[in-house]
């Protein structure tokens, strides 16, 4: 529904929540735009997109019914974050909060591994279903990995829980031979596990009932997950739903950004950079860093480094990544971070070589 509103109106202010259970789709929130937005269209092409589009199932994109309950945003937080009204000449920003941005080296990407394995295993039972290599698959799953570390180093998988929807006609131990062939041998490093690795899949014996059939769905819900699984710190503010004015997005990503542009420049082996803001306010009211004793500065220079490199105002978040597109689908179905699709901006390690050279400089 934001791609949707930003697809016509860059400007549009949105807010939305969402909520599903069985047979039931509520839409709430604030919206403030100039365009239209065929609200139940969008709901039903999403959850047909999901994969829920049989009765069957409990829940389907034709049978459904959607509640929208959608308000303009309060003209009091409005006059806060306006351009040229208010307090400020400059955007403010949407609400008050802190946001975390995490990086470091143990993958490619630089997030943890643990997220991105879990990452990996549910990607393939969504390829695995679409494309009919596993065609008793259903859309519900969700997958778990735990990383045994050395010191700060990852060194083996001790366990992996994975639980996949399925139809009911096919028999656990079928079920169960099939993920590990065509889903954890097919996207887990072989030599992160050894024969003391722990499977536990359909843990319980069977996963008929699922979606929101068998559960509530909730924007906000899994948090964790849009983020690093728990290894970083977490603001608590959601992000999906969100146009970019609002704080717990933008500043969420920039904060990613800084911290992964210090690790990739090999400042830190680990890094967390924190923002906070005042509603209204064009400028954070505090920026800290911590690199957990990794760093090759202190942190008292790599935050100089943060203000000289990087901006954390509002307007120039949005600027430097481009965050008045309609580019959100994505990021709620692949991940926030770690995703290095062409619109993911914040995730460029565009800043190493000036930062090298600052510290060199310095040095």
């Amino acid at each position: 529904l934001l791609d949707a509103v930003l697809a016509q109106d860059p400007y549009g202010r949105v807010a939305i929540e969402t909520l599903v259970k069985t047979g039931t789709v509520v839409v709430a929130g604030e919206v403030t735009t100039t365009c239209y937005v065929d609200i139940p269209s969008v709901v039903r092409q999403t959850i047909q997109e999901v994969g829920y589009t049989d009765p069957d199932f409990g829940f389907d994109c034709h049978s459904c019914g959607i509640m929208v309950c959608i308000e303009g945003q309060s003209p009091d937080i409005a006059m806060g974050v306006d351009e040229d009204s208010g307090k400020h000449k400059e955007l403010g920003a949407g609400d008050q909060g802190i946001m975390y941005g995490y990086a470091c080296n143990e993958t490619e990407e630089l997030m943890p591994l643990p997220i991105m394995l879990a990452r990996r295993l549910t990607n393939r039972l969504a390829e695995a279903r679409l494309d009919g290599t596993l065609h008793f698959l259903r859309p519900d799953g969700k997958s778990q990995v735990t990383v045994e570390y050395d010191g700060e180093k990852p060194v083996r998988i001790h366990t992996i829980v994975l639980a996949a929807q399925h139809a009911p006609d096919v028999e656990t131990r079928v079920l169960r031979d099939a993920i590990i062939a065509e889903i954890i041998k097919a996207v887990i490093p072989p030599e992160l596990i050894d024969r003391k690795t722990i499977l536990h899949i359909n843990a319980t014996g069977r996963f008929v009932l699922g979606g929101p059939h068998a559960d509530t769905g909730l924007t906000g819900r899994k948090i964790i997950v849009d983020t690093y699984g728990g290894m970083g710190r977490h603001g608590g503010g959601a992000f999906s739903g969100k146009d970019p004015s609002k704080v717990d997005r933008s500043a969420s990503y920039a904060a990613r950004h800084a911290a992964k542009n210090l690790v990739a420049a090999g400042l830190a082996d680990r890094c967390e950079v924190q923002v906070a803001y005042g509603i209204g306010l064009s400028s954070p009211v505090s920026l800290a860093v911590s690199t957990f004793g990794t760093g090759r500065a202190s942190d008292e220079q790599i935050v100089a480094l943060l203000q000289k490199h990087f901006t954390f105002a509002p307007s120039g978040m949005i600027a430097a990544f481009k965050l008045r597109r309609p580019i959100y689908k994505d990021t709620a179905r692949y991940g926030h971070f770690g995703n290095t699709g062409p619109n993911c901006l914040w995730e460029r390690t565009d800043k190493v070589a000036a930062l090298r050279k600052d510290m060199q400089r310095k040095g």
